[in-house]
């Protein structure tokens, strides 16, 4: 075993790779000086812990030998945990992307330069022997090492093409005076339309990805013209159809609760089985805002299993993780892709009452065909209604058989041997858990949802929280890593929608905090819109600024919206001018490909239609109540801040809304707010577009 110097990193996956024979390295400083005096090319491996294609490589080639000696001989090795450092992985994911003329992935590999890290050749998975037309890895590196010593000149000339590439990247931006209009909104509606799968939901072919982000840009759209002459019921019902069908799908985990990252099928049958915090936080927010829309008990149920299970199995305070959440399980157990979530028809009944057996069977499906490997992945065949109607039994009572053996089912499968837990804390994935579970705790009216995004709060302002900046990542006690942009943005995003659970001074002081430091040490000042990296950090081949949502929602979408919602909370001009500056920079983006960029368009609609801003002033359970009764409502433009009569100190544009002997509330929509209201039922009744001066 080769001392590469992985065993003392804080993420998992690079841990994963700590005992192999090639000589890892961490990227940093001792990877890159060795590489430049000793000249050789770097290769450059980037993953991250649930990736099943990263597994495979790694025991087909990493753990092998004869291999790792060629690695090692040719190459300075770097292993990148790609949570860990999105920076990196964007810069060389798009280099690939050029390069090979196709999409990437991960495992990620790339060959760089010795001197000054610039990629010259890269794939991503490559097998140990000749297969799926691709040559050996061995093979491969023997190849790119020759190439490298004899190429060098027309590899500079690649380069240098390569990086105009990355120059080229952002167009300019919308002028000052040419008008933000609601053409992306409307185009990404079409769109949307057209890639929809009208029988099973979901946009696009397999594999389908959750796309939490579209299903939200949908459900806002219904709502924006409902009160017209002609409500867009398709957008509710492309909405809908598809968070039932994944509720009702494999890629739901039909046991315990929460989401897997993407089906391998049209179906959501059968997914990938990695179950991601990312994932699951914005998931979790899309069911409690459909719940609300529409009343949908399905919805309602899936929420809340979802925020159960974040709570069960993402978090232990006793850790000393502080109730902050881990970032995700494998999709493989002893070796097997999905040997944790499967069953045996003769596991299941033995496990079961026939009772429970004969409707548990009907239900998930284990009266077809296996649907996985010889085995069966829970997915819903049947509706209870039907179960009920073929058993002459009340669909109450097949339910409450249904729950019965979903949990003692649960539970012997708690006791198999567990995915691979990747329990790194990241700051902006737990932002995104803390905004899913603030929103799910207000809407389903469950308060211990609540009290967990604040657990998870506290640890990010105890454990990443420095000196008026946040580190990025956290484990067993060691905090590290500059922050992102994400990590800002989403942040701000979690605050807000907290303060709506509860107001915290504190956390309104934190909150500018936060904003400040993302304008200081993020923003583009030339072109507007914000660098993923900070002005002080590590400087790479290339400072991203990126528009268009991924996986995860664009943090420069965020940022816009929280600048914006916080600009007209708080009365700060210049943060409202820093929204628009982003919206006019991603103006081309948004214009060309409007549904790659649904944060943003969240950003432009507030633009366009400032959101509602209800302050509600009084004693603290009546002032409560009222923000009780108004989070009843489904309004995604509205924002309600319930602030107890007896709280001092509140930030000057707060402390204007001024209490008086009843409880009263202050409806602003932009700059503009009414005389009090001193009724909740007049409250209630209030339009956004009748907003009183």
């Amino acid at each position: 075993m080769t001392d590469n110097r992985l065993a003392k990193e804080t993420s998992p996956y690079l841990k994963q790779h700590a005992a192999n024979p090639v000589d890892w390295y961490p990227w940093g400083a001792e990877a890159l000086e060795l590489a430049r005096t000793s000249g050789k090319p770097i290769l450059l491996s980037i993953g991250y812990s649930a990736c099943h294609w990263c597994h495979v490589m790694a025991h087909e080639s990493f753990e092998d030998e004869p291999t790792a000696r060629l690695m090692n001989e040719l190459f300075v090795n770097i292993k990148v945990d790609r949570e860990e450092r999105p920076d990196i992985d964007r810069i060389y994911q798009l280099a690939h992307q050029v390069i090979a003329q196709r999409g990437g992935g991960w495992p990620l590999t790339m060959f760089l330069t010795h001197d000054d890290h610039k990629p010259f050749f890269g794939g991503t998975y490559f097998p140990k022997e000749p297969r799926y037309g691709m040559p050996a890895f061995s093979t491969l590196i023997r190849r790119v090492a020759e190439y490298y010593r004899e190429q060098m000149p027309e590899l500079r000339a690649q380069n240098e093409s390569l990086m105009k590439v990355y120059d080229d990247l952002v167009p300019p931006p919308l002028g000052p005076d040419a008008p933000l209009t609601r053409a992306p909104l409307d185009g990404a509606r079409e769109q949307l339309a057209r890639s929809f799968d009208k029988r099973y939901g979901g946009f696009g072919d397999a594999p389908k990805f959750p796309h939490p982000g579209s299903i939200d840009r949908l459900l806002r759209h219904w709502y924006a013209s409902s009160s017209g002459t002609a409500p867009d019921l398709h957008a509710l019902y492309m909405a809908t159809l598809t968070l039932t069908r994944m509720a009702e799908g494999g890629l739901y985990d039909q046991l315990g609760g929460g989401f897997s990252r993407y089906s391998v099928d049209q179906f959501w049958m059968i997914p990938h089985f990695e179950k991601m915090l990312y994932d699951n936080g914005a998931l979790l927010a899309s069911y409690a805002d459909a719940a609300l829309a529409t009343g949908e008990p399905l919805f309602a149920r899936v929420a809340s299993e979802t925020a159960e299970w974040l709570l069960r199995e993402m978090t232990q305070p006793s850790t000393g993780a502080g109730g902050a959440f881990w970032s995700a399980y494998d999709a493989d157990s002893e070796g097997h892709e999905g040997k944790f979530y499967v069953w045996t028809r003769s596991e299941v009944r033995a496990a079961l009452t026939a009772e429970e057996y004969a409707v548990f069977a009907r239900r998930f499906g284990l009266d077809e065909e296996p649907n996985f490997e010889g085995a069966w992945h829970c997915h819903v065949f049947v509706s209870i209604e039907q179960i009920a109607k073929e058993k002459s039994m009340e669909a109450a009572a097949v339910q409450r058989l249904v729950d019965s053996a979903r949990e003692k089912l649960r539970v012997l499968r708690s006791k198999r041997v567990w995915p691979g837990l990747d329990d790194k804390i990241l700051t902006s994935w737990n932002a995104l858990a803390i905004r899913g579970l603030a929103l799910a705790a207000r809407s389903l009216s469950r308060p211990e949802f609540a009290a967990a995004a604040d657990r998870a709060l506290e640890f990010i302002r105890g454990a990443l929280w420095r000196d008026g900046r946040l580190l990025a990542t956290a484990k067993d006690g060691k905090a590290h890593l500059n922050a992102y942009l994400d990590d800002y943005a989403y942040l701000a995003n979690a605050l807000l929608e907290m303060l709506e659970v509860r107001w915290r001074n504190e956390d309104v002081a934190w909150l500018r905090e936060i904003l400040d430091a993302m304008l200081e040490h993020f923003e583009d000042r030339n072109s507007g819109g914000f660098f993923f990296t900070s002005d002080d950090h590590e400087t790479l081949i290339h400072r991203s600024k990126t528009f268009n949502d991924d996986a995860i929602p664009a943090g420069n979408g965020i940022a816009a919206r929280a600048l914006q919602r916080a600009g007209f909370l708080l009365g700060e001009t210049r943060w409202l001018a820093a929204a628009e500056r982003t919206l006019r920079a991603a103006w081309a983006a948004m214009a060309r490909i409007p549904h790659g960029h649904m944060s943003l368009l969240e950003a432009l609609e507030e633009f366009l239609a400032p959101p509602e801003i209800v302050i509600v002033r009084g004693a603290a359970d009546e002032a409560r109540r009222w923000q009780t009764e108004l989070a009843q409502q489904y309004a995604p433009h509205r924002l309600v801040f319930a602030i107890p009569s007896d709280v001092q100190g509140l930030d000057p544009a707060i402390a204007d809304k001024k209490s008086g002997p009843l409880t009263r509330a202050y409806l602003c929509r932009g700059p503009t707010c009414s005389a009090p209201i001193e009724s909740l039922a007049d409250l209630a009744r209030r339009e956004v577009a009748r907003v009183e001066s």
